[in-house]
């Protein structure tokens, strides 16, 4: 059984070299909280791209309450919930189910069971 997610991003500037990165992730590091993945800073935690883009990923226990801080004004956030049952922004979310959320600065993730969610925050152009 495979179970991807392929996700692509256009960069914030024409002709960057093209690259392929891959990671390992310590799953611990995003048990309710936020493990950031993806971000525009080449020093920053997780892998670095050519967008004012950031990528986090939450492992929430059943009842548990995050808050996510928006990093640049005029982004927006798609709201992947990979498994389990949450509530973002006060919309109830199931498995594979996705919500995007824009004009805001921040917002609520809270776990109605043991759920996993990945936020990709991305400009509004």
């Amino acid at each position: 059984e495979l179970k991807l997610l392929q996700i692509w991003i256009f960069p914030n500037k024409k002709n960057v070299e093209p690259r392929y990165g891959q990671m390992t992730l310590n799953v611990a590091e995003r048990k309710n909280k936020f493990q950031q993945v993806v971000s525009p800073n080449e020093n920053d935690e997780g892998m670095w791209i050519h967008q004012d883009a950031w990528f986090h990923m939450t492992d929430l226990d059943a009842g548990k309450k995050l808050t996510y801080d928006i990093k640049k004004k005029g982004n927006g956030v798609y709201c992947f919930v990979l498994e389990g049952d949450v509530t973002i922004n006060g919309q109830d979310l199931n498995r594979r189910d996705g919500l995007g959320i824009w004009g805001t600065e921040s917002f609520d993730v809270s776990a109605k069971s043991n759920t996993s969610v990945l936020l990709i925050e991305v400009p509004m152009m």
